[in-house]
């Protein structure tokens, strides 16, 4: 039996950890960062009035078809091969770009990038579940969602400050090298944690039936819902936040500045104290906790918000209840994460991949939900979030009927 030299590492490494992180970084980074930019692009492009928000939708429909891929590929042909095509992919699609003088050129640009980068989203999952599972795995996750957690942050303030030094083609540019520095890295730094005697053939059309044994799989399927349905709370905030900080709450930048760092310290926070708790505390316990707190926290922000009390005449209490809100989800989402993967080592990317599918497909609907609901003020917000939790809850409920027990806690 021929095997890998390189097996999985125990304990992994930080200075790999915090590689991961950056190499994750690069889909909210590429998201957020030309965000800023949005109306120069629409100008020089000329693609007319509104375009520019397709070619985020190009980036999120080549990230969808992406994951689907990239998932098997990583099994197939291991964990380091296909991370570097795909961020191969991302720079030369972020470079074409900034090179771009036509609008459905560049549409298709990000399409490509984001089909390559997809791979910086599935791959460093799967490599988590390879070297670590149950409590290990869940502190590794911990402090790879801390790095992660810090670009979405800073991803439009380094925007704003390239468009003072330059055009928004600088952007794109800083891109190609953020790729180019994450593939040195990965050369240089990260081992393939994927045995070949691990990796698993398999024809194209044997895609979809592993996808559907995956799903119909009962520990897989009520975990990811759980995390699915963390992400759509965290797409319900960012989807209502402009309409709910610039029309009702009036903030100014510099305080809409200083809550956004605020609400991302406070999901931080939450996933390092889950890492420091997940040694002492069972994983399930500190998942079913936050859920909890969520689900208190967000019926009162619904019944607040209903009444006219929190919004436009108490901005802060308004802001209280996200921060809290968010908070919980740094528990939610790197336990539901490891749990949904405990019985997917052997096709830990497949796993991965679907799961990453699911966050950003349901997520993208809370968009949708918060612009359709009724009512003005905090109300959108308020609802929106606690439909994502009470997804969470509907999870954890067939969570709780499943037997993980034995995974969860290795």
């Amino acid at each position: 039996m021929t095997v890998s030299s390189a097996a999985p590492i125990s304990p992994f490494p930080f200075r790999l950890i915090f590689l991961l992180g950056l190499v994750t970084a690069i889909g909210p980074l590429a998201t957020d960062m030309y965000l800023p930019a949005f109306p120069d692009v629409e100008q020089d492009l000329g693609g007319g009035v509104g375009s520019v928000q397709f070619t985020l939708g190009a980036w999120f429909l080549g990230l969808a078809f992406g994951q689907f891929s990239q998932g098997p590929l990583s099994d197939r042909f291991g964990r380091k091969g296909p991370l570097l095509v795909g961020l191969g992919v991302y720079a030369l699609a972020s470079a074409g770009c900034a090179l771009a003088s036509n609008y459905h050129l560049f549409c298709l640009f990000r399409f490509i990038g984001a089909f390559g980068g997809s791979a910086s989203a599935v791959i460093p999952r799967a490599i988590v579940r390879d070297v670590a599972t149950g409590k290990k795995g869940g502190h590794i996750m911990a402090q790879l969602t801390l790095v992660f957690g810090v670009m979405p942050v800073l991803a439009p303030g380094l925007g704003s400050l390239v468009l003072k030094i330059g055009d928004w083609r600088w952007i794109f540019w800083i891109g190609t090298l953020y790729a180019v520095a994450a593939i040195v890295g990965v050369l240089v730094m990260l081992p393939d944690t994927l045995a070949v005697a691990k990796r698993i053939r398999f024809r194209p059309v044997e895609i979809l039936w592993r996808y559907q044994n995956i799903l119909c799989e009962p520990v897989f399927f009520s975990n990811a819902l759980i995390t699915t349905f963390s992400t759509f709370v965290m797409f319900a905030y960012l989807g209502s936040a402009p309409v709910l900080f610039e029309q009702t709450l009036h903030f100014s930048p510099g305080a809409f500045g200083i809550f956004f760092g605020a609400n991302a310290a406070s999901f931080i926070l939450g996933t390092q104290i889950n890492g420091w708790l997940i040694h002492r505390v069972p994983m399930p316990a500190l998942l079913e906790g936050a859920i909890l707190w969520a689900f208190a926290i967000g019926c009162v922000f619904v019944v607040l918000a209903l009444a006219g009390v929190v919004g436009a005449a108490h901005p802060w209490l308004t802001c209280g209840f996200i921060v809290s809100i968010t908070g919980a989800l740094g528990f939610i989402g790197p336990n539901g994460t490891v749990m949904s993967f405990s019985r997917h080592g052997h096709h830990a990317g497949s796993a991965s991949a679907l799961l990453g599918t699911m966050q950003f497909s349901f997520g993208s609907l809370s968009s949708v939900l918060v612009g359709l609901l009724p009512g003005g003020g905090a109300i959108p917000t308020a609802v929106g979030m606690m439909t994502g939790v009470v997804g969470m809850a509907i999870g954890d409920i067939l969570r709780r009927r499943t037997s993980y027990q034995h995974d969860a806690e290795e």
